[in-house]
């Protein structure tokens, strides 16, 4: 019955945690942007000081506009275009997960936006896991075991998605686990994306798409049902398809399909917050969704913009749920079970890290 207590803040630190949906160009450290931009002469940043770096970030994503939320990635791609610059931003995001009691994650980025200043795709993608690799063994030699994979983004607003597909075969036995699309959903629907989908398919594939975030259900129909989505990137407004008007909520008939299948949704509260999904975190679907048995699983998005990690993702939803160790181990597990790993390499995490670790600490 241990499981059934409520966690301590320390505790939610120390617990082994599993990311889905974390963007590594918006992960940065504040202090690593301003080394980087003044290396390669990038002149543009609003402040040299990390502190006020880190919240005018933070603050400029505060608007509730997604396409405001978007803006503010000009700065950190700056600063990704060269493969020491790669390089050190992966190797840090790896560190900085690890820290945090993230056992396993996959982060994702859209190589097409670090070709600015003349990398291809292929240099893109080698440096982003070459970060990963060194990130993993100076975690190790800290003491903090992680499995980091990447997602390779195609964004939807320009014609060079079928390129990070490509990149997905290409690399899928180096590091690189599935492909996504990312950017504004208004406007720009997943169908358009329908080429690189099939072709991910035929070569047995994996793939996520953002899709219910920004727009609602037609996106995330189209998604599922039309591009064959394993996952949904957000994926929160699936909450407009079920009516809570009388005493037991009624599912429709889109939302009843999202949770019979087990498709998980990546849900990032926080950031959601900001792009004005719900005024408060105790508003977000996340608590309704999960009591309702959708395979949810818990995330940051982008952990600069948001101020965020998953310890404080998990320590609000504590707060604003009364969520207990059961609860966290639960969207946990969910998240391994959804990885795009081999079934093999999820079970054993999940049997021999989570929950050994949860019996543990649910039990001081």
């Amino acid at each position: 019955m241990s499981l059934a207590r409520t966690p301590t803040s320390e505790q939610i630190k120390r617990i082994p945690k599993a990311l889905l949906h974390d963007h590594l160009d918006g992960g940065l450290r504040p202090a690593t942007v301003i080394e980087i931009a003044d290396r390669i002469g990038y002149s543009k940043l609003p402040t040299d000081n990390p502190t006020e770096l880190a919240k005018w970030f933070e603050d400029s994503c505060n608007s509730g506009s997604l396409v405001r939320y978007l803006e503010t990635f000009a700065h950190t791609v700056a600063v990704i275009q060269t493969r020491e610059g790669i390089i050190q931003v992966a190797r840090e995001c790896v560190i900085d997960l690890a820290r945090d009691g993230v056992v396993y994650a996959e982060v994702r980025g859209a190589p097409e936006l670090s070709t600015e200043q003349g990398l291809t795709i292929d240099q893109v993608v080698d440096a982003t896991i070459e970060g990963y690799k060194q990130g993993m063994a100076e975690a190790a030699s800290e003491g903090n075991k992680i499995k980091v994979k990447s997602l390779l983004c195609g964004m939807r607003q320009s014609n060079r998605s079928m390129e990070a597909a490509k990149a997905v075969v290409k690399y899928r036995n180096q590091g690189v686990v599935g492909f996504d699309i990312a950017g504004p959903e208004d406007g720009f629907p997943p169908t358009n994306q329908l080429e690189e989908f099939s072709y991910l398919r035929k070569e047995n594939a994996h793939f996520t798409i953002h899709a219910g975030e920004a727009f609602g259900l037609p996106s995330i129909w189209e998604a599922v049902q039309i591009c064959g989505a394993e996952r949904l990137g957000h994926g929160v407004r699936i909450i407009d398809d079920i009516d809570f008007s009388s005493t037991s909520p009624k599912i429709g008939l889109l939302a009843s399909y999202i949770r019979d299948s087990r498709i998980a949704l990546e849900l990032c509260p926080t950031s959601n917050l900001q792009t004005g999904v719900a005024k408060t975190y105790s508003e977000h679907p996340i608590g309704k969704l999960l009591k309702l048995n959708f395979q949810v699983t818990l995330n940051t998005d982008n952990r600069l913009m948001s101020n965020t990690s998953m310890s404080n993702e998990m320590q609000r939803c504590v707060d604003s749920f009364n969520w207990t160790f059961s609860d966290l181990q639960l969207v946990t597990i969910n998240a391994l079970e959804s990885a795009f790993i081999s079934y093999d390499e999820r079970v054993d995490i999940i049997n021999n890290v989570i929950k050994p670790a949860y019996a543990k600490i649910s039990d001081e």
